[in-house]
């Protein structure tokens, strides 16, 4: 679902102009203006999905960041639609009261006040869909959620990858395949629809989710969509300036100027070789992180050099 134009708004349309919108359609096409029309009450749901995810700042940013397909996979209907509140939104549009703002009527056949939760799904989830008649049943529950670990590597997050991969569910092992997006970050989730447990009411199955975590690299630590790399310099190259190389994650080579007097910890810019932010994003730079090299032991020469250096206050 594309979510601009469900609600007839451009990309860079500000907030207040995406809640304007919002508020034209969900009025046009309110259950209690158009009882008994699928084809509105289809559009009041899509609009509202729309809604939730727009005027959610976090969500906003991940949709715009990731597109619809990849937004999809880490977010689901129950996701989407947490801390979303028709009816306050609506009673607010409204003015604070009236029938149809607060509460709107049954669309399936029944002719009671049909609350934001049945007309969305059983229990306030999201999932589209509705009781089942006048007498107010719920779908049958879906199957239990799963969630599992998936390990990437920094190279599948700078290209992002198809990973294939074996689970087990319901005690049968079974081969999906996931798709890693660009630039993607420890901790997401995606999602795998309906390859979670089996209902046991007959309902939908759950979902699986894959809780990413990115594998340590041997020369990069990843800070955002930064990396950062460290090079150790003895003391005299940290006091007459040097080169250093550093190959970025896709292969390319750098000399890296160290200029003279540069001080422990200080951070050396390579711009634009960092992480992708996402699919179209921009790339994080690569950080040469410096360390002074102190030896654990000299030679007699050595020695005589550093003690000479320390008489005159160096």
């Amino acid at each position: 679902m594309e979510y601009y134009q469900k609600l007839g708004v451009s990309k860079s349309a500000s907030a207040a102009e995406i809640k304007k919108a919002y508020r034209q359609l969900a009025l046009k096409y309110h259950p209690d203006k158009n009882q008994g029309d699928k084809v509105a009450e289809a559009k009041f749901k899509e609009i509202n999905e729309a809604y939730a995810v727009l005027s959610d700042s976090e969500k906003k940013q991940q949709y715009d960041t990731y597109g619809s397909s990849t937004f999809h996979q880490q977010y689901s209907q129950e996701d989407i639609f947490r801390n979303f509140d028709l009816n306050d939104i609506l009673r607010q549009f409204s003015g604070g009261g009236g029938n149809g703002s607060a509460n709107f009527r049954n669309t399936t056949g029944g002719g009671g006040p049909q609350s934001f939760q049945s007309f969305f799904g059983q229990g306030g989830s999201g999932r589209m869909g509705g009781g089942c008649g006048t007498g107010g049943c719920q779908p049958p529950a879906k199957g239990q959620d799963l969630t599992y670990q998936l390990s990437v590597t920094l190279d599948e997050v700078m290209n992002g990858a198809e990973k294939n991969i074996t689970l087990r569910t319901n005690g049968t092992p079974q081969n999906v395949t996931v798709k890693i997006p660009k630039g993607i970050e420890a901790g997401k989730k995606l999602r795998l629809k309906g390859k979670g447990s089996a209902s046991p009411q007959g309902g939908a199955p759950g979902d699986i989710y894959l809780k990413v975590e990115v594998s340590k690299h041997d020369r990069f630590v990843r800070d955002g969509d930064d990396l950062i790399c460290e090079k150790r310099l003895s003391f005299s190259d940290a006091c007459l300036g040097t080169k250093v190389e550093v190959e970025t994650l896709e292969g390319k080579k750098f000399m890296v100027t160290v200029p003279s007097g540069v001080q422990q910890d200080a951070r050396l810019r390579i711009k634009g070789h960092g992480l992708p932010s996402g699919p179209l994003g921009s790339r994080g730079d690569i950080y040469v992180k410096v360390g002074v090299q102190v030896p654990e032991q000299l030679s007699a020469e050595q020695e005589k050099l550093v003690v000479s250096l320390q008489e005159i206050g160096l």
